[in-house]
């Protein structure tokens, strides 16, 4: 490791490398060989006429021997990155975390650059003191978190927020993400069941089960709060249409698509931090945290075995692991207590719809209908017919 290669790490000359451009070269070589390299460095700089600052090449030696030494964190090399002046804060005062650099999409990509360019400036203003950042100083610190803080939530002249585009463009790939991963799962989910004969449509059973769910969507409290929100019926009518009614709350339950309605007292207990979720807020959160790919699995494994087979949260759990459908690993016990623990959740609304009966066996209702309104959940054109 030489000056050419700073240079050519940083794209920049010389005479133009800031103390971040050094550090980030530093790390990314070997800590061994980064320590060795640094005399050289220096004197090499000095030569170019950019010497950089005594606090900052002690501050180098500091950080790179504790790597050696197998004493640093990951906080205290990210730390010391940013105490070079021009490295943004990965994690700032309002809670705001820039992606990994590997991630960053286009706009990430550039608002990062102009965080940098700017605290550039910041520094070459005198306004950001790197030196008393690399000995620690904290209200050095809290006027570099101050500019960042600032610039990240002021507009820049094309009226872009920066903060608010880069966590745009997060949401919409991980939406684009998401989108991607439920077509494919629906394109399973159809195959799989194209494979198996179409089970008869139990016409009593679903009245029967409509009847009661009805029942249940009117009362307080839980099951019936958390259905209403799975299926986002809240203060809306029913479908009058029983088939309708049961398929898209079935559906809910693998895709909720509102929450709970927020009363005062619950606004109260979320702004205590100490306070645990309320039992259906906690059901709801199960609900959002099963994967595509555990719901397919599932499903798929209870419309081929059909009626009459156990579906409790451990025998789900169990056919999770066992699918050939999908590419899941559940070999560890606390992966299998974590799929568990999930469906758990699921079970007594499915018994609620009548989808298994008291004994969490799965009825013909079940058999027919679950793959209906899976399909349902991840469809937004069209439904599977009778």
């Amino acid at each position: 490791m030489d000056l050419d290669f700073v240079c050519v790490h940083a794209g920049r000359t010389a005479s133009e490398l800031t103390r971040r451009d050094v550090a980030r070269a530093l790390l990314a070589v070997p800590s061994g060989v980064a320590l060795v390299a640094i005399p050289d460095l220096r004197r090499a700089l000095m030569a170019a006429g950019n010497p950089l600052s005594l606090p900052f090449w002690d501050s180098a030696k500091a950080t790179l021997s504790a790597i050696e030494s197998g004493g640093a964190t990951v906080g205290d090399v990210q730390r010391w990155l940013e105490s070079t002046g021009t490295e943004p804060l990965l994690l700032t005062r309002s809670f705001f975390v820039w992606p990994e650099e590997d991630e960053r999409g286009p706009i990430g990509a550039e608002m990062f650059r102009g965080l940098v360019a700017y605290l550039e400036e910041r520094v070459a203003a005198g306004e950001i003191d790197p030196d008393a950042l690399a000995q620690g100083d904290e209200s050095a610190r809290e006027v570099y978190a101050d500019l960042q803080e600032r610039w990240l939530t002021s507009p820049l002249p094309d009226g872009r927020v920066p903060g608010v585009a880069v966590s745009d463009e997060q949401d919409e790939e991980l939406f684009a993400a998401w989108d991607e991963e439920e077509a494919f799962a629906l394109s399973e989910l159809r195959r799989i069941l194209a494979e198996l004969p179409a089970p008869e449509r139990p016409a009593k059973e679903l009245k029967a089960a409509a009847t009661r769910l009805r029942e249940v969507l009117a009362e307080p409290g839980y099951p019936g709060n958390v259905l209403r929100a799975c299926a986002g019926y809240e203060g809306q009518p029913l479908p009058a249409d029983d088939e309708d009614l049961w398929l898209t709350v079935t559906a809910g339950i693998a895709g909720p698509i509102s929450d709970l309605p927020e009363e005062d007292d619950d606004l109260e207990e979320f702004s205590d931090l100490d306070n645990e979720l309320s039992h259906e807020d906690s059901v709801l959160a199960a609900l959002c945290a099963i994967h595509h790919a555990d719901w397919l699995a599932v499903v798929a494994a209870l419309a081929r075995r059909g009626p009459g087979v156990l579906a409790s949260p451990e025998r789900i759990a169990r056919l999770i692991a066992e699918s050939e459908d999908i590419d899941v690993t559940l070999d560890e016990p606390e992966d299998l207590d974590a799929a568990e623990t999930l469906f758990s959740s699921v079970t007594p609304l499915w018994a609620c719809l009548g989808i298994v009966d008291r004994t969490e066996v799965l009825t013909p209702l079940g058999r027919w209908g679950l793959p209906k309104a899976l399909e349902r959940a991840w469809s937004s054109t069209d439904v599977l017919g009778d």
